[in-house]
């Protein structure tokens, strides 16, 4: 035997280790296909959507004009092509349940939505519903489109330093559940809220922790209404759920930074509150609330209205669930403002409530947007600068029946001709996109917007942060994080300056959780911030 086939011998590995190691490659394989499929290929669904039985041109044709009779009736028309086969197979049962169907030919559709009580009633029989399904499941694609993206983000961010807190803040599971840079006392400082372990962090701005306080749940907003903070508690967890768990307290603060909850909520009971606002609403020279209760099933838009001896009347100006951002705008009244909503749940849309001046309000919808949209946010600002402002809005939400990735979501900029219609005139594709602040980040005159996604695709790691530069007349060229940022998707973002140099600076409360059968064990930071370099 020469020396070349000893060596050979030394390292040929016996037959049946072989047959061990291929068997384990192609096992990690058949994970990885799996896990993946659900996690980063989420428009392909056709596996789920070919064992539905082809209807007659007849019955697609009923079917398509019941179902602008009777979806239409409660919400936007929703439109076949929003969504697969795949998806409307699993969101029709929930539809069908709200009309009163409570099984149809053998399927329970009871189940279908936690909590919820149907009508006692069908609203049609059982053949226009199953007309409904034919033209639904008929019509609408095997899969979605893919996005739609004129213009690629470019993997870098001149325009801020990303800058991070300490090691106490880094965890594999982390939720940012709220984030505030406070500019109404100099230095600026920083609240971060912990939506996991319900905690409410008071950080100057050099990201020095000053006090850190428990609350009894995530912390969703802060109100600053002149001498007084507000604290907004969602209610014991983010998710949905009918529960009537949320609180409005007051938060003091000592000249050292120490944080003290008031013992006794000044509103409670509330149906998941996401915000609170201060101001006059009737005239009566008394500060009142208005709150945004998001609920679930049900929810409300309403203000309480100050009587003077430490008691509140509360007053429902639209029992629509999903109000999640509200402004006050006082350019018709100068003392008791209007009202403009974002309501993101089933009649998804931006309304405008005009103030009579005794705190009555009369509806007008502005926009109207599908009920799958998943409305996240809006801001009211001049784009255009022609002296009218103009409406930046979002649609990313994704925590529902509905969790694939939609071609339409992402930001969207409406230009108010001058007369309060609002006309789209800009739109970019972002998986899950959450929020949008408008501002002039660089100082050159255009405003720039700053999004953040939350449902991201996690084949494009870019989407959780996107700054889209204005170069001017609507012309946006977008830019995202380093690929080497350790940083996937976001829930909450602020604006503000930081080091007082008149610079708006970013801070963004981070969303990661390391889990499933490939966790990285790598850890993130709760939040971070994007300091301004222009």
């Amino acid at each position: 035997m020469d020396e070349k086939q000893k060596n050979n011998n030394k390292t040929r590995l016996p037959k049946s280790a072989i047959i061990v190691i291929a068997v384990l490659i192609v096992a990690a394989v058949i994970i990885y296909l799996v896990w993946n499929s659900g996690v980063t290929n989420q428009t392909d669904n056709t596996a789920a959507t070919t064992d539905y039985a082809p209807a007659t041109v007849a019955d697609v044709t009923a079917g398509q004009m019941l179902s602008k009779s009777y979806c239409q009736s409660c919400h936007m028309y929703p439109s076949p092509d929003l969504l697969n086969r795949g998806k409307w197979k699993t969101l029709l049962p929930q539809m069908g349940l709200r009309l009163g169907i409570k099984e149809h030919r053998g399927e329970d559709y009871t189940t279908t939505i936690k909590d919820y009580t149907p009508p006692s009633k069908p609203a049609l029989t059982d053949k226009q519903w199953q007309n409904i399904l034919d033209f639904y499941m008929n019509t609408a694609p095997l899969k979605l489109p893919a996005q739609n993206r004129q213009v690629q983000i470019t993997r870098e961010l001149p325009f801020f330093a990303f800058k991070t807190p300490g090691d106490s803040f880094l965890g594999k599971q982390v939720l940012g559940s709220y984030v505030k840079i406070d500019n109404s006392v100099k230095p600026a400082r920083i609240f971060v809220a912990d939506g996991q372990s319900h905690k409410l962090f008071l950080l100057t701005n050099k990201l020095k922790v000053l006090d850190s306080i428990n609350t009894t749940g995530p912390v969703v907003d802060l109100l600053f209404d002149k001498d007084k903070i507000w604290v907004c508690t969602i209610g014991r967890e983010l998710g949905a759920n009918i529960d009537k768990l949320g609180t409005i307290t007051e938060l003091k603060i000592s000249p050292a930074g120490k944080m003290a909850l008031n013992t006794k909520p000044i509103f409670d009971k509330l149906a998941r509150p996401v915000q609170v606002l201060a101001a006059d609403l009737n005239g009566d020279k008394k500060t009142d609330y208005l709150i945004c209760e998001f609920g679930s099933l049900t929810g409300e838009l309403s203000w309480m209205e100050n009587k003077g001896d430490g008691t509140f009347t509360r007053h429902i100006i639209s029992s629509l669930p999903g109000a999640i951002k509200a402004y006050f705008d006082y350019s018709t009244n100068k003392t008791t403002p209007d009202i403009w909503v974002l309501f993101a749940q089933g009649e998804e849309g931006i309304y405008h409530y005009t103030n009579n001046g005794s705190g009555q309000f009369q509806e007008k919808r502005i926009l109207e947007f599908p009920p799958i949209y998943g409305s996240s946010f809006f801001e009211l600002v001049d784009v255009n600068h022609d002296g009218y402002k103009d409406i930046v809005y979002t649609c990313g939400d994704n925590g529902n029946a509905t969790l694939v990735l939609k071609p339409y979501h992402g930001v969207y900029v409406f230009l108010n001709d001058k007369h309060g219609n609002y006309i789209q005139k800009y739109f970019y594709p972002i998986n899950g996109c959450y929020k949008a602040i408008a501002r002039d980040f660089d100082g050159d005159g255009n405003i720039d917007i700053a999004t953040i996604s939350l449902f991201t695709d996690a084949r494009q790691t870019d989407e959780g942060f996107v700054y889209l530069k204005n170069l001017g007349g609507l012309n946006f060229k977008p830019y995202a994080l380093p690929q080497d940022t350790r940083f996937e998707r976001a829930v909450t973002m602020d604006a503000g300056n930081l080091n007082g140099d008149g610079k708006p600076d970013l801070v963004i409360g981070n969303a990661y959780f390391d889990f499933g059968p490939f966790g990285y064990n790598i850890k993130e930071s709760l939040f971070f911030i994007l300091k301004n370099k222009q």
